[in-house]
């Protein structure tokens, strides 16, 4: 059994408002909960997912620094993939 996070950005272009941050939780290689900048919070896609979601949404200093990881970890190194011909 393995827990793991993959943090990855999603975007059109080097524009912030175009960047999405996500991070995935999985466990034993099903992904139970992701946490979308563009959302703001947490999802559940299982039962203990749900109830993580729901904790983590309640932890407010937690949702702000992973909202913040869109202009810190995106941003930062976006243009590391996108470039403009």
């Amino acid at each position: 059994f393995r827990h793991y996070e993959v943090n990855r950005c999603v975007f059109n272009s080097s524009e912030l408002n175009d960047i999405e941050f996500i991070r995935s939780n999985f466990y034993n290689k099903e992904e139970y909960s992701r946490f979308s900048s563009s959302l703001g919070k947490f999802v559940g896609y299982t039962e203990w997912g749900i109830k993580q979601a729901n904790y983590w949404n309640s932890q407010t200093s937690y949702i702000e620094g992973l909202k913040a990881q869109r202009e810190a970890y995106c941003q930062n190194n976006v243009g590391n993939d996108y470039y403009k011909a």
